[in-house]
Parts: structure tokens; sequence; C-alpha cells
């Protein structure tokens, strides 16, 4: 079982400079805010941590920092190769690992999952194959890939294991928590910030508030949730 202690939401989180090549997702706040989370987290030499669609591996490489066994996977090649030069040139010992969803959690089971998955609504029902928005583009409600990790990551975990997800509120911070909660785990959300709209969603503002998932306000709020397997 792991244990916690609570992150604070004005902490600074200093994260590596990291090669994020087009198309792999450049770290940010909701990246920090995961990492800040992660930290405070009972981690050791024999804690088992996977990271999630790692894409430049920012989090598997703070993870092995903390001392764990960190394997990462992710749905394209091109974060694969940088996370694995990342670790690399960070001097970290992970374990990086291309495929999808389904083939990161039918292996074995973890202490710790981490996940900064794509929740950014979009107005196309398909889901991007390659370019920058596969990193942030999740469907119409923007809850494809969250409603999967909700339905399918209980399973990877230990008994008293650890879900660590990151979100926007746009696709629906109760929907998740509810979602966790009938997996069989113990939802809380432990951070939330407030930022300023980034690029994407200022030239999605009117379709979002068109689809009621968004009001008049100029920024978005970020929630981390933990999730223990009980």
């Amino acid at each position: 079982m792991t244990t916690q202690a609570q992150p604070s939401a004005t902490a600074a989180m200093r994260l590596p400079r990291l090669i994020s090549p087009p198309g792999v997702y450049t770290p940010q706040n909701d990246t920090r805010m995961l990492a800040r989370a992660l930290s405070c987290e009972v981690i050791g030499r024999s804690t088992s941590l996977l990271d999630l669609g790692t894409g430049s591996g920012a989090l598997a490489i703070q993870a092995a920092r903390l001392g764990a066994r960190v394997t990462a996977i992710d749905i394209s090649w091109r974060a694969v190769w940088a996370a694995r030069l990342n670790a690399h040139l960070s001097r970290q010992h992970v374990i990086v690992h291309h495929g999808d969803l389904e083939t990161a959690l039918r292996g074995p089971s973890y202490e710790i999952i981490v996940s900064n998955p794509p929740y950014v609504p979009s107005p196309s029902a398909d889901l991007p194959s390659r370019g920058k928005a596969r990193s942030w583009d999740a469907g119409p409600d923007g809850r494809a890939l969250l409603d999967r990790i909700c339905d399918t990551a209980p399973s990877a975990l230990r008994p008293g294991g650890v879900l660590l997800l990151v979100q926007s509120a746009l696709p629906g911070t109760e929907v998740t928590l509810k979602g966790l909660t009938d997996a069989g785990l113990r939802p809380e959300i432990i951070d939330r910030a407030r930022i300023p709209l980034g690029p994407v969603l200022r030239s999605r503002a009117a379709w979002l508030r068109r689809q009621g998932l968004m009001g008049a306000q100029s920024w978005e709020e970020l929630v981390v949730i933990r999730a223990e397997k009980v």
C-alpha cells in the first residue's frame, strides 16, 4: 500500500529540460501538477510504476529519480523514442514500450499508475492518429481516453495501489470520480489549479460554449485525482 502527503497547489515543481520533437507533448502545467503529486507518494526501490501515455517521458523520469521501477508506454513511436532518449540523457533507467492502453494494462500489475492522457474536447469524434493534436484531442466530450482508463486501469493495480490522473474539468471531474468509484477505487481530488486558456482552447471556445462544456470564463481548471484500490 502506498501513502501520500497532500500536494500544495502553489508549490513549484521543476521538471528537467527534455527533448519534445514535433507531435510529442511538451511538459506543461498538468505535467508539473502530476509530478508534484507523484513526489508526495512513498516510493522505494521495490515500487513498480507504470507511466501510461508517457509522451516525452517527463513523469517516468521523475518517478525513476524517486526510486521507482518504471515502465512507460505510448502509442506514438515518436514519443517512445523521445522518452527513451530523455531517460538516457537523464541517466535514469526507464523501460519504454510502444503500445496502446489495452497493451499497457494487459501485463503485470503495478503499485502506482500515473497518466496525463488526452482530455481536450474536440469537434471530431475521430481521434487523430498523428500530429500534435494526438497529444490532447479526446473526442466531443473529452472522455475518449478518460473513460477507458477508469474502466481498465483498476485491474492493473495491486491491492492498495494508486492511480494518479490529471485532467481538465471540461470533460467532467465528477464523471471520472464516479467511474473510478464504480471500478472499485477510492478517488479524491488532491490538487487543482486554474490556468489561462491556451491556444487550443481559445480556438475552440465558441464551440465549447455551444456544447455547454465551458462558460464565459477565460481560464481552465485542472485537477489531479488520486484513486486507491481498496
